[in-house]
């Protein structure tokens, strides 16, 4: 490494550009969205590549932006007109697409740590956008292997009706096809709209749910795709046939929780929560991640660069310890990070995919979500 006293100093500033979406209150105040989300990881970041900056003579200033998806592209527009060429957005697709093409046009390098989409990955797809947030299909991939390690093969998949439900039960789908399960009945619970949190939301859901699930084909475990939090939460104690739940509820993939301990993350834990006094949430762990990546890549290429930069995260030499028990990597073909999946029932980590057992000839990773001959990605190409 270069000593900060051989080394020309370089100012590495980045950007957090949270949109805010009107939405109904979450099911759970557990689940109530913190003014700091997303934000807060970036503190942290801020803190750790200071750190190592500090011998490398680089600095690292991350600034935070909230916005209304109508006024997300002026936001954007002044970011880059200040001179920031690092963005890390925390949006839906929508949104994702129209500003990382803002962001292509001034040189500058998006990431993305929330939008779930396989279509991002794939022919929706821009050369200067790396997910760090994983997609439907890993979250879904993941959960198969935990299903079919267990020998649960006979899947009820029980899905919402918004588009993100029917997405994410599509994902599903697909993960049974790959791993060799069956989904032996489909059943769609509607989304009447609503308040979720009174008489007319959560008491009329819990008593519909028995009801609705009467007389389904034998299966071992139920499926939840739920995208939109509006019933999943209330199946575990509500299904007419005694069964376990995984997915959007019971067994949750994550990328983060606050309870997880291993390989190191109490460390990170406990510094979160000095830094913000409270628990950690996965827009927040995304953020630190994504701008944990930059600082590592910098560091190697001793370039601020974004084209340098890219090329590095996206070279076989870059990897990135995580707290997940393996360095973690890029997918050349599409600019997603190769990360293991916790699979979370709100209190501890009762596993993390992929599982032992189900291997890949480049990394046991790749086996959650789209592989490369899988991919109509071609920006990378």
């Amino acid at each position: 490494m270069v000593s900060a006293a051989g080394a020309e100093a370089q100012e590495v500033r980045a950007a957090v550009l949270r949109v805010d979406y009107p939405s109904l209150l979450p099911i759970s105040r557990y689940d109530l969205r913190t003014e700091d989300l997303a934000f807060a990881g970036a503190a942290l970041a801020d803190e750790d590549n200071n750190t190592t900056g500090r011998f490398m003579g680089q600095t690292y200033e991350t600034v935070t932006v909230a916005t209304a998806p109508e006024t997300a592209a002026e936001e954007m527009r002044a970011l880059l007109e200040d001179g920031i060429r690092y963005v890390v957005l925390d949006a839906r697709a929508g949104e994702v697409t129209a500003l990382s093409d803002m962001a292509a046009e001034a040189g500058a390098l998006v990431f993305n740590v929330r939008a779930p989409e396989v279509a991002l990955r794939g022919e929706a797809c821009r050369a200067n956008l790396l997910h760090i947030a994983p997609s439907v299909a890993m979250q879904a991939d993941a959960v198969a292997q935990f299903a079919i390690w267990k020998q649960w093969k006979r899947w009820l998949l029980v899905s919402g009706s918004n588009p993100e439900d029917r997405a994410l039960a599509e994902a599903y789908r697909r993960a049974a096809r790959k791993f060799g399960a069956t989904i032996v009945e489909e059943r769609e619970f509607e989304d009447t709209g609503g308040a979720r949190r009174t008489d007319s939301g959560h008491v009329l859901v819990q008593r519909q749910l028995p009801t609705f699930l009467q007389g389904t084909e034998a299966h071992d475990v139920v499926i939840a795709a739920d995208a939109t939090d509006y019933f999943a939460a209330y199946l575990p104690y509500h299904l007419w046939t005694p069964r376990p739940v995984m997915g959007s509820a019971g067994l949750r993939p994550v990328t983060i929780h606050a309870a997880h301990e291993a390989w190191g993350a109490t460390q990170f834990q406990n510094r979160f929560e000095e830094l913000t006094r409270r628990h950690v949430q996965e827009e927040d762990y995304n953020s630190w991640l994504a701008l944990r990546v930059l600082g590592e890549a910098v560091t190697r290429t001793s370039s601020a660069d974004p084209q340098v930069v890219e090329e590095y995260i996206l070279s076989d030499a870059f990897e990135l310890a995580a707290f997940k028990g393996q360095k973690v990597t890029f997918r050349q073909w599409n600019g997603q990070l190769r990360q293991p999946i916790l699979l979370y029932d709100d209190r501890i980590t009762v596993s993390v995919s992929p599982q032992e057992g189900f291997l890949h000839q480049r990394s046991p990773l790749d086996t959650l979500g789209l592989d490369a001959p899988e991919t109509d990605c071609t920006a990378f190409q």
